[in-house]
């Protein structure tokens, strides 16, 4: 459920950034896809660093508290966001 989340969070924020860095901005559909990338990358991390992510014993139990939902949605919004921007960077380099 959390993967979801950041997934959908991830593609959010891919969207958010673009709009915000119109020269960065890779369209809609570029900055879902590398929203959706940078969302699952950044949710996994923060979850392997022990925030954001669902306890062993909760994920056994099937509980997910509310601090662990917004923690996968920011952790997936923001790595969305960066992923977005870092893609953009390259492309305008590589288009000079």
């Amino acid at each position: 459920m959390e993967l979801i989340i950041s997934l959908i969070s991830g593609a959010v924020g891919g969207n958010v950034a673009g709009g915000l860095m119109k020269n960065l901005n890779l369209g809609t559909l570029g900055n879902s896809i590398a929203g959706i990338v940078g969302g699952g990358i950044g949710g996994q991390l923060l979850g392997m660093l022990g925030a954001g992510g669902v306890a062993a014993g909760d994920a056994a139990s099937g509980g997910m508290d509310i601090g662990s939902i917004i923690g996968q949605i920011a952790s997936g919004g923001v790595g969305g966001g960066v992923l977005m921007a870092v893609i953009g960077m390259i492309k305008g380099a590589m288009n000079k």
